[in-house]
C-alpha cells in the first residue's frame, strides 16, 4: 500500500499494476510525478527573447556547450520567426552549431515546469507570460544584435559581441 503524502485513506488503494494509485485530488497521483522525484532529473532552464532569432538562440547553445549534459535547456520567443544566420554563423566560430535551431513560439512551453526562467532582451521581459511552476525567474537585458547596421563584417562583430557578453554571464551562472 501506498500512503498519500496527505495521509489522505483513500490513497491507500496502490496495486501492483496501478500507476496511477492516489486520488484525484492528490497532486502526486502520476507515474511521471514519482519518475521525476525518483530519477532526480536535470534542471530545466528557458531562455525568452521576442523573435527566439538571436540571443535566446546563442544562449541555449552556450549553456549546452559549457554546462554539458547538467541542464535541459531550450529556448522561446513571445513572436516565433527564424533562426538569424548571423548567429549561427558566430556560434560556429565557437565550435557551437545552433544552425538545427527552430524558433519556438512561449506557448509551446507553457505546459512545462522550469528551474529557471530568464528573459534575455527588455521586449520580452515585460510580454513573457508568468511561468507558475518556475523556481526562479531572472532578467539578463543584452542589446539585440539584429538590430545592428552596415556591413554584413560590422553585424556579425555585434553578434560575436553579444555572444561573447552572454557567454560571461552563463559563466557566472555556472560558478
Amino acid at each position: 500500500m501506498v500512503i498519500c503524502a496527505q495521509q489522505d485513506a483513500s490513497c491507500m488503494t496502490c496495486s501492483a499494476s496501478s500507476l496511477n494509485f492516489h486520488h484525484d485530488g492528490c497532486p502526486k497521483r502520476t507515474w511521471k510525478f514519482f519518475r521525476k522525484k525518483l530519477m532526480s532529473p536535470k534542471q530545466r532552464v528557458i531562455f525568452i527573447c521576442t523573435h527566439n532569432s538571436a540571443r535566446s538562440q546563442m544562449a541555449e547553445g552556450l549553456l549546452r556547450h559549457l554546462a554539458g549534459d547538467r541542464y535541459e535547456v531550450f529556448s522561446a520567443g513571445t513572436v516565433a520567426t527564424k533562426v538569424n544566420p548571423l548567429a549561427i554563423k558566430a556560434m560556429a566560430e565557437k565550435g557551437i552549431d545552433i544552425s538545427h535551431h527552430t524558433s519556438d513560439h512561449i506557448d509551446k512551453y507553457m505546459g512545462m515546469e522550469f528551474d529557471y526562467v530568464i528573459t534575455v532582451c527588455d521586449n520580452a521581459k515585460e510580454t513573457c507570460p508568468y511561468f507558475p511552476t518556475n523556481k526562479t525567474r531572472w532578467h539578463w537585458s543584452f542589446e539585440d544584435p539584429a538590430a545592428a547596421t552596415g556591413t554584413e563584417e560590422e553585424r556579425l562583430a555585434k553578434f560575436r559581441e553579444i555572444r561573447d557578453q552572454i557567454e560571461k554571464r552563463l559563466a557566472v551562472f555556472l560558478a
